[in-house]
């Protein structure tokens, strides 16, 4: 397989982007064009993408830094500059091309936003997850802090939350 690196999201990777965001999220669930080129230009500190060798997107953890400790459906319609400092890192998005799932590579993004998110003095990484992912966050350091108060999707949501 491929050697994986990860580097900053790039404008011109929107093409990957939308095609692992349609391939991996439901209908409901995926974001839209505009929304994810909007997180592109806005917050390309906490947008990071795993490449394969040719340089082509094969998954991206991307979100933006928000005061309030758990993610709410606002954050999924619109997305403003992260500051500098402090804040809740959230999760919008982790995913990865289904030809390159269980590699590591979700597992890496993670350990790489925890970091830029330390370095840069957040509180924690929040996300909101289906039951079936709470045991993987879980056991990447994440608490589950109940049911979410989200209805992105129309779907139920758990509230998972790494403090530092």
């Amino acid at each position: 397989m491929n050697e994986i690196t990860y580097t900053q999201i790039m404008p011109n990777d929107i093409d990957d982007v939308i095609r692992i965001e349609r391939a991996t999220f439901s209908e409901n669930e995926a974001l839209s064009v505009e929304s994810m080129i909007e997180r592109i230009n806005l917050i390309p500190d906490s947008f990071i993408a795993a490449r394969n060798s040719e340089g082509t997107v094969v998954g991206y953890v991307s979100g933006p830094v928000t005061e309030g400790r758990y993610l709410d459906d606002e954050s999924f319609e619109r997305t403003e500059a992260n500051p500098k400092t402090g804040g809740f890192q959230k999760i919008i998005s982790l995913t990865v091309d289904p030809d390159y799932q269980g590699l590591g590579i979700a597992t890496n993004l993670l350990l790489l936003l925890e970091k830029e998110a330390k370095s840069k003095k957040r509180l924690g990484i929040s996300l909101t997850c289906h039951d079936y992912l709470v045991p993987y966050y879980e056991k990447h350091g994440f608490t589950n802090e109940g049911l979410s108060e989200s209805k992105f999707g129309g779907e139920t949501w758990y509230n998972m939350v790494m403090e530092f």
